[in-house]
This record gives structure tokens, sequence and C-alpha cells, in this order.
């Protein structure tokens, strides 16, 4: 696995005069300072119309903790309140108060036919009170009497942005459905910091359940859930491993046949071997501002799998496992950390691992034309037919 190189246009800015641990214990003053690290993607989908890579990114932190520093003067409650806390420039900036300004949102498109693939989508609301939906996707149906494995997919955006109308997601769930001749559930889950963790892994978890159920016209009249699958990118691929915890949990139901973890965002307190220096304390702060109430901060089970006190990976719920990384992004170690450690547990399963050479964090998403997301796309496709 190819270690990324630094790259001059992305950063990560402390602020507040103090350094931010990973495992956002107690900081100690320091100066103000820049670290410029490699393809430092924060987990996020590629800037709306790019076509490879995530372009310039810059990072900025405030510690969760200023016991041992010297706050920032603010001259009123209300500046103090309006002050930034995290921020992606293209995507995102959180403040203290909570609030969050979503930044370059792609359009969100209308379900319905798609002429090009011959897939139809429609929009089914499953808790009318949380707002929380699915969008499903139905390829054409060459046999329509054929029943077509079902893949719950959970999109990305480091649990802050996205949703499963995006132009982003749509369009790839979308050749999705179409590439693999498969019936998908794409979960809208409900975002941070305005609804914060376990939110979107409980509104994942029901529409699993729920499309275990069968409980939706297309699902029991083209489905085969016998055959079930959950996917997801980045921050919907630790959902995705998320669901085959609480799956174990709850005696191996639903019972899911796959799981596909493309890229998936996993961090802890400690970088890892091939971790780029830097890599774990930007994962840790958006774990900070995603789950503020995880007690063990960026070791928490479902941030760190590989932690003391983590979930047995034996007993993950499915029968196959397909995780996928880029060669280039800032993820990659721990990607292969977590794939190495399902393959030498004791798990009754498969696990397969692909690596993309030279790309960077969800590069297929803003590139699907190139030759290495048709790559990854082909192996999807063979990965839930059987290979």
């Amino acid at each position: 696995m190819a270690t990324p190189s630094p790259n001059p246009h992305l950063s990560m800015s402390i602020n507040g005069g103090a350094t931010v641990s990973a495992g956002w214990a107690a900081t100690q003053p320091r100066r103000r300072r820049t670290v410029d690290h490699s393809s430092r993607s924060c987990l996020l989908r590629p800037s709306y119309g790019s076509t490879r890579g995530f372009g310039t990114r810059r990072i900025a932190v405030r510690s969760a903790s200023q016991k041992n520093s010297s706050p920032p003067l603010m001259t009123t409650e209300q500046e103090a309140e309006d002050e930034v806390v995290l921020e992606s420039p293209a995507h995102f900036r959180i403040y203290k108060s909570g609030k969050i300004d979503r930044l370059n949102r792609p359009p969100v498109l209308p379900a319905g036919l798609d002429e090009a693939t011959g897939v139809t989508s429609k929009d089914v609301v499953l808790d009318a009170d949380t707002g929380v939906s699915v969008r499903l996707f139905l390829p054409k149906l060459q046999e329509p009497s054929k029943k077509l494995p079902v893949v719950v997919f959970f999109h990305g955006g480091a649990f802050f942005i996205e949703s499963a109308g995006s132009e982003t997601y749509h369009n790839y769930v979308n050749s999705l459905a179409a590439a693999a001749g498969v019936l998908v559930v794409s979960v809208d889950y409900r975002l941070a910091p305005e609804h914060p963790l376990p939110a979107g892994y409980d509104d994942s978890w029901a529409a699993l359940q729920w499309a275990a159920s069968a409980q939706d016209g297309w699902i029991a009249e083209h489905g085969d859930t016998a055959r079930l699958f959950v996917a997801g990118d980045s921050a919907g691929a630790n959902i995705a491993h998320e669901m085959l915890v609480r799956a174990a949990a709850s005696g191996g139901r639903p019972r899911m046949e796959g799981a596909i973890l493309l890229h998936p965002w996993f961090g802890g307190s400690k970088e890892i071997e091939g971790e780029p220096e830097g890599g774990a304390a930007i994962t840790a702060a958006m774990w900070y501002y995603a789950c503020p109430g995880a007690a063990a901060g960026a070791d928490d089970p479902r941030l760190n799998p590989l932690a003391a006190g983590g979930p047995v990976l034996e007993e993950l719920a499915c029968e196959r496992m397909l995780v996928c990384a880029g060669g280039k992004d800032v993820l990659a170690a721990r990607n292969r950390a977590y794939y190495d450690a399902v393959a030498a547990s004791a798990w009754r399963g498969s696990a397969a691992w692909l690596e993309s050479e030279g790309e960077g964090h969800v590069f297929f998403l803003g590139n699907s034309e190139c030759e290495n997301a048709k790559q990854l796309m082909d192996r999807i496709v063979a990965f839930i037919a059987g290979g």
C-alpha cells in the first residue's frame, strides 16, 4: 500500500492557541500552527464539478478542551457562539453554538425514471416524525419473474452533509443498480451536528430492518431479501460496519449475505503505521462533533473497531465482505488494518480487498468514468454476483 505523499494544498489549522489531541484530552498551550499533509480529503465527497481527488482542503479545528490553555478573547457572548470550531471550506462550517453551514451543496434530484439506464427510483418516508426516508432504485427488469439482490446503501459525507437524493449519490446509486442488476435502498439518515450520533446509526438500523422485512411493494415483488447486502462509502461504510455489529448483537438478524465497504471512515486516538502525520487528529476532530457523547473519544469502537473493548470481529453478521481503499487516501492504512484484522479473525466468512492505486478518498464519485472507477464498479458487480 502506497504511503500518501505531502500535499501542500491541504492544511489543518489549530485555532485558539492549542493543539488538538487525537483523543480529545486536555490540550497544551502552543502557538497557532498549520500542518500540511497528504490527501487530507476530510472524508467527504469530491467538490461538486471536480474530476479527480479533492483539490484544496483546509480543516480548521478548535480543541474541545481549553483546560490548560488560554481561551481566545471574545468581546461578546454572541461572538463566542459565532466562533467557527470546525471547517472544511468547500463543504461545511460548524460553529460553537452547534450551527452548521453546508456549503456548495449539490442539487437534489427528483426520483423517477432515468432514461439512460432504465432505472426507476422512488422515495418512501419511514418515519414522519423524524423525516427519515429511503430512495429505492429498481433497475430495468430483464426477467420480470427473477428476484433481485437487495443492497441497502448508506451515503458518505462525514455524517454532516449529503443525502440519498443529492446529485452525487442519486447518480452513483443509479449506476450501481443498473450495473449490478440489484434493487438498492439508499438511506436518508439524519445528519450531525443537529442530530448527533447515534441518530444516524439508529435511522440506518431502522431502514435496514424495514428493507429486510419487505414491507414495500417493490421489495416484496422484485427483491430477494435472502440475498441482502449492506454497502456505503466513507462515513456510510462506517455505518455499514455498525449494521453488521448490531445484527450480530441481534442474533444474526437480519441475515446479510455481504457487506461492501468503500473507503470506510475509521480512526483512532493514535496514528498507526502508514497513516500520515496528523491524520488521526483530523478524524478525531470530526468525530467529536459528529458524536460528542462518545465516552472513549476517537477510540469509540464505532470509529475504531480495532480498539480495546471493540466488537468481536469474528461475529460480524455477514457471509462475505469487500473492503476497498484508495492508494493515496489518508484512510488507506486504517482500511487495510481493518481488512487484515477481519481476515485474521475467527470470522467464518470470506473477505476480499481492493486498492485503487494512485487514487484519493471516494475518487469514484467525482470521476466515475476513469479507468480505476470502472474497475471498482466491475469488482463490486462481481462481488454481488458471488465472485
